[in-house]
């Protein structure tokens, strides 16, 4: 058992482990043909080499540090340096823009900046340059040259420079209290302009000890035995949590993922036994699943809808399945849903989805298939995550009850509050913002839900997303979305109609569907057909009238995705409004 309470500060609790592991993996990377680890010993005492570099170029208790790196092991050591050094570190997503990193660097004060590549550095330093207060950047394997106001300094150099000082790391560790703060994440602002969640050490050791709670009830939970697949940016509150601080604070072995293009090749090289991912990724391995499938056809193509089926009925009403559904189920056991586990290493035992609401559609799905996904929820105001469905009792169309330590209301107009050490301190350096979402105590989600009888917490909407029709009609744009995203000819979707009188959409279609097609008369065809599909299935107000089709799908890159996987719908309709009012006329 981890005594979460006792534990002053993240730091604290990973030198700790890290004495307890030594020589153990602790991180790895695969920059080449072959996985690097580095062994919890290595890492920690390059934690503390950077952590005195750090002091000696200046950095104070309380002040700033930027992280712009990919998914890597120096992003790690930076993260817990930064905090050890008494700072705060301020992650940056690498997909930034100079004026999104001179916003973060300006709003934040931050003195001084890490990272990683020349293409990430050419993004960061124009902003470092613009920037009044920082004065210094390390590079990890950029070569920056010197810049009128802004010293640069080699990583290797730093560490060096640290390890020349005498290590007086743990004397300072053990003056971080549970309530200094920790880090300040930017959220990805998917309605404006990102604020900085000020997040103390206490807060995330709070979400560290509800997923302890949730994850040792798994039967074959081993502490100082765990292996994740690090794939979403570290940058996120989510993975920062839930994939680098909690994995730590159980000894776990963390491997970073090359990418999204080889995430499920390297899922089967490093045979992860959790993960942390948003429903965007489980949409888009269930479509190459069922459209694989599909293209193998026949007997194989039989059997496994045949094992999905079956699941199914498992999952939902185990009672009906009759003794001969048993004994083919227990045969597709190994038949079908062997060689699922093998496609994710053999050694998974959760996937954990957060970020976004999953479909029960697509939970369903790869529960049916002995994956078990278990659906959680959280905000950056909660260091992220607030609630989670146990290992044992997945209700796939709720996000679970609420985290050990945290308490979960309903207000009157349906809006789920939250309270607990998780909360955030405020909005960094926005007291107005703060006062609107935190108040008495509590946290104003902006998500719409209910609470069953045992606790479990299902949402319904995001205040600020309901669809409100001409008619007065509230209706749910992402549970359009979601049902329309299951169908294997649709890749992404946006529903539009706010004040209009019925909805229509804008699809992308899935990409090797619409390289399979001959033409862009059929492609609409078909994704018309898998719209009236959809739309038997929903009611008058949500079905869809008409729709039209990107030129491009929404990615981080043209900005109509988060780096956390959800659309930007004021940047999409920015884009796509004129065509999508079109559709009204006529």
């Amino acid at each position: 058992m981890i005594d979460y309470d006792s534990i002053r500060n993240l730091p604290a609790m990973f030198f700790a482990r890290a004495a307890r592991r030594g020589d153990e993996t602790c991180l790895a990377v695969k920059p080449g043909d072959v996985w690097e680890t580095l062994s919890w010993r290595s890492v920690a005492g390059q934690v503390s080499a950077l952590s005195r570099g750090l002091r000696e170029l200046g950095i104070v208790p309380g002040d700033r540090v930027v992280i712009v790196a990919e998914n890597r092991p120096e992003w790690a050591i930076a993260d817990l340096a930064i905090m050890a050094a008494g700072a705060i570190s301020v992650p940056a997503y690498v997909t930034n823009t100079p004026d999104d990193h001179f916003h973060i660097l300006s709003d934040s004060g931050a003195k001084l900046a890490i990272v990683s590549t020349k293409a990430l550095a050419d993004r960061l330093m124009p902003a470092v340059q613009r920037s009044p207060e920082t004065n210094t950047v390390i590079a990890i394997e950029a070569d920056i040259a010197e810049a009128q106001g802004v010293h640069a300094v080699r990583w290797a150099d730093a560490l060096e420079a640290g390890r020349a000082l005498p290590d007086d790391v743990a004397a300072r560790v053990d003056g971080i209290n549970r309530k200094d703060t920790s880090c300040i994440i930017y959220t990805s602002g998917t309605g404006g302009t990102p604020k900085g969640v000020v997040l103390s050490h206490g807060a995330i050791l709070c979400n560290c000890k509800g997923a302890y709670d949730l994850l040792r009830e798994l039967e074959d939970f081993v502490e100082d035995g765990e292996r994740f697949l690090s794939f979403l940016p570290l940058s996120h509150s989510y993975e920062h949590t839930a994939g680098l601080h909690f994995a730590l604070s159980i000894g776990a072995e963390i491997y970073y993922a090359q990418g999204i293009d080889k995430l499920v090749g390297n899922m089967a090289e490093t045979a992860p036994t959790i993960m942390t991912a948003v429903p965007r990724l489980y949409e888009a391995i269930h479509g190459r699943i069922v459209n694989g499938v599909q293209q193998a056809g026949g007997l194989k193509e039989k059997m496994f809808m045949k094992a999905v089926d079956l699941g199914r009925q498992r999952y939902e009403n185990p009672a009906a399945l009759s003794y001969l559904d048993n004994v083919f189920d227990a045969a597709l056991d190994k038949l079908v849903r062997a060689k699922v586990a093998e496609r994710f290493g053999g050694r998974l035992k959760a996937f954990v989805s957060g970020g976004a609401p999953l479909n029960p559609e697509i939970g369903t799905f790869f529960l049916a298939l002995g994956v078990r996904i278990l659906q959680g929820y959280g905000q950056t105001e909660s260091a992220p995550v607030i609630s989670c469905n146990p290992v044992n009792g997945v209700r796939i169309h709720t996000v679970g009850p609420a985290l050990t330590g945290v308490t979960v209301k309903i207000a009157e107009d349906g809006e789920i509050l939250v309270q607990g050490e998780l909360l955030m301190d405020g909005y960094w350096n926005n007291p107005d913002a703060t006062a609107e979402t935190l108040v008495d105590g509590w946290l104003h989600t902006g998500d719409i839900g209910v609470l069953d009888a045992d606790g479990y917490i299902q949402i319904t909407d995001r205040k600020k997303d309901i669809i409100v029709n001409a008619g007065g009609d509230n209706i749910s744009p992402q549970r359009v979305e979601g049902m329309l995203t299951i169908e294997p000819e649709i890749g992404q979707a946006m529903v539009f109609g706010d004040r209009r009188p019925h909805l229509v959409a804008l699809l992308v279609a899935e990409e090797d569907f619409a390289k399979s097609v001959g033409s862009e008369e059929e492609l609409r065809t078909k994704l018309s057909e898998a719209v009236d599909r959809v739309n038997k299935k929903l009611n008058q107000i949500e079905r869809i009238r008409r729709f039209t089709v990107a030129d491009d799908a929404f990615t981080t890159d043209n900005e109509m995705m988060t780096p956390s996987m959800k659309i930007r719908r004021h940047v999409i309709t920015a884009r796509y409004g004129e065509a999508l009012e079109g559709l009204y006329g006529g």
